[in-house]
């Protein structure tokens, strides 16, 4: 699995808009982004790690080598 160090929730939302995601909603700290029929659930904190950008890259259906493309 890629290591994405520093990455940030708001760096994670920002990446995933120029991939094509929407910001659907806000619920406390968690946004929901949604492209199509694919949907992820990012927490909003300052530091995410390892384990949680890569469950979010599987929610969201996209690779590792798309988001390193966009960051």
């Amino acid at each position: 699995m890629p290591k994405f160090p520093g990455l940030s929730g708001a760096d994670l939302v920002a990446a995933l808009e120029k991939l094509g995601f929407l910001n659907v909603r806000q619920s406390g700290s968690h946004i929901v982004m949604r492209r199509g029929s694919m949907g992820c659930v990012i927490p909003n904190h300052k530091e995410l790690k390892v384990g949680t950008v890569n469950g979010v890259l599987r929610q969201a259906g996209i690779s590792a080598e798309e988001l390193k493309s966009v960051l």
